[in-house]
């Protein structure tokens, strides 16, 4: 058996390369100012607020300084209390403010009773002081289309939107990393008076837990990352690897549309229904639906669709998005503000935070041509999201970042869970993970194409295994499988 803090730590300290502690004191022993959060699900979860202070540039402590935004749900048992668990609900960009809210209902009461649940909306984004971009649309992922003169489009609105995120404040958008939003972690750490914190961090978060452990390994505690990242892979690689993913996740619910053919009418077989949504993305090219709500067009229709693929339980949802597609795409009156509202809480809206920390953490091909060489690659194998998964992005046009990309390669003990059909995090890089943090334990969902293994009724013996774990310490003697609980999924 492992249990947290067991192995001594191999990562090396932050403090090679940053400033001495004295300098960053006042922030790690700074008073927290509590009030009600003045958010529905946290006040009813009896939470309070408070915003910690941090260097911007951490290179510069007596320099700017930026608010991080946080929450605390207290311990239920003071007599037993452990510490605190910080978290972050991956993106990169979504806001975590009141991601304990839901996290809190998977966790045994012997869990909770352990833990200050500490939520947190990372620096530029949520309720902290904000990178604030112009978009069009509220993403910054688009699919280049099935031509050079849609990806002209598309390199354009890239390079507009990395100028928009820059220029007005460049040292705000430079700065808001994954290794300054691991060191902001630290210093409420310091700020909330422990020595040591336990995580919880799902997909991206994956990632940032994993940077924090090589950054500050003797300070954590029990940390579970969920839908792993690969470090060497974050972030173009990730992106591409979701090419990939996304179409067998489509020919898995192709089987299920066929099933339902009666109501949707999409096709009777899995190869019709694949037909179907290929010639609808090709359509939607045609003939483009413009609103107020929302776009329909070949640049957007992979993301709605790669958007409801993450989960079985939004196979309905994906259902109705097409019908209501294929309505705009053929004339018909359609009520735009319906398919924001199917898609709404799947597709990434903090794009201003995303490409902040993704541009920040590591340095893109500036080449338009590389892109779309890829593309023109994959176009066969993934005629859907081959597209997307490999277009120019805002980064292409960023600033070099600040400092290089964290390596990770430590001995501090963790619990890592991967999916086997996960679209986002492709589950080898939950493997790559895994042999990156040598005294990991990995709990498999087999059988399951889903984002986050970590679920209310997706699967006792995964949230058995992690409260196990957060409530006692102890990791299981070897990696696991688990599988999913047949009644969590639709018929």
């Amino acid at each position: 058996m492992l249990t947290a803090g067991a192995a001594t730590v191999s990562a090396v300290p932050a403090g090679a390369d940053d400033p001495p502690a004295a300098a960053l004191d006042r922030f790690y022993h700074q008073k927290l100012d509590w009030r009600p959060c003045d958010h529905p699900a946290l006040d009813a979860a009896g939470a309070q607020c408070a915003g910690v202070v941090v260097p911007l540039d951490y290179s510069r402590p007596d320099g700017r300084t930026t608010t991080v935004a946080i929450s605390r749900i207290a311990a239920t048992d003071p007599a037993r209390r452990r510490g605190i668990m910080l978290s972050n609900p991956g993106g990169p960009g979504s806001p975590g403010l009141a991601m304990m809210v839901t996290v809190r209902d998977r966790l045994t009461p012997d869990v909770r009773a352990q833990y200050d649940l500490i939520g947190m909306d990372p620096r530029g984004i949520g309720r902290s002081e904000r990178v604030e971009c112009a978009l069009p649309l509220p993403t910054m992922l688009f699919s280049a289309g099935f031509d050079v003169f849609g990806y002209a489009r598309d390199t354009a609105l890239a390079a507009a939107l990395a100028t928009s995120c820059v220029a007005p404040d460049p040292d705000r958008a430079r700065m808001s990393t994954t290794r300054n939003v691991a060191r902001d972690m630290d210093v409420i750490r310091g700020a909330l008076g422990e020595s040591r914190t336990s995580y919880y961090g799902g997909s991206y978060g994956s990632y940032l837990g994993a940077v924090y452990m090589q950054m500050f390994g003797d300070r954590a505690d029990r940390f579970v990352l969920d839908s792993g990242v690969d470090p060497d892979r974050y972030w173009i690689g990730m992106f591409q690897d979701m090419g990939a993913t996304n179409e067998a996740a489509l020919d898995d619910w192709a089987i299920w549309a066929a099933r339902h053919d009666a109501e949707y009418h999409f096709g009777s077989t899995p190869a019709q229904v694949r037909a179907f949504v290929e010639e609808l993305v090709h359509r939607a090219a045609a003939h483009p639906v413009v609103s107020e709500a929302y776009l329909i067009d070949e640049h957007t229709v992979p993301m709605m669709l790669l958007a409801l693929l993450v989960n079985p339980k939004l196979n309905a949802d994906l259902a109705d998005a097409l019908g209501i597609i294929e309505d705009g795409v053929s004339g018909r009156p359609v009520d735009m503000r319906r398919l924001k509202t199917k898609i709404a809480g799947a597709v990434p809206t903090e794009a201003s935070g995303m490409a902040a920390v993704l541009c920040g953490d590591r340095a893109a091909p500036r080449d338009p041509a590389w892109y779309y060489r890829n593309i023109e690659a994959v176009r066969a194998s993934q005629p859907v999201f081959g597209a997307f998964a490999n277009n120019i992005t805002a980064c292409a046009f960023w600033p070099e970042p600040v400092e290089p990309p964290t390596e990770v390669h430590n001995a501090v003990p963790a619990l890592l869970l991967g999916t086997v059909h996960d679209t986002r995090t492709a589950y080898p890089q939950t493997l790559a993970l895994h042999r990156d943090l040598t005294a990991s334990r990995l709990v498999t969902l087999a059988h399951t194409r889903i984002h986050g293994a970590f679920r209310v009724g997706l699967s006792p013996c995964v949230n058995d295994i992690v409260n196990t774990y957060l409530g006692t310490g102890t990791l299981p003697a070897a990696d696991r499988t688990c599988e999913p609980d047949p009644a969590y999924f639709p018929e």
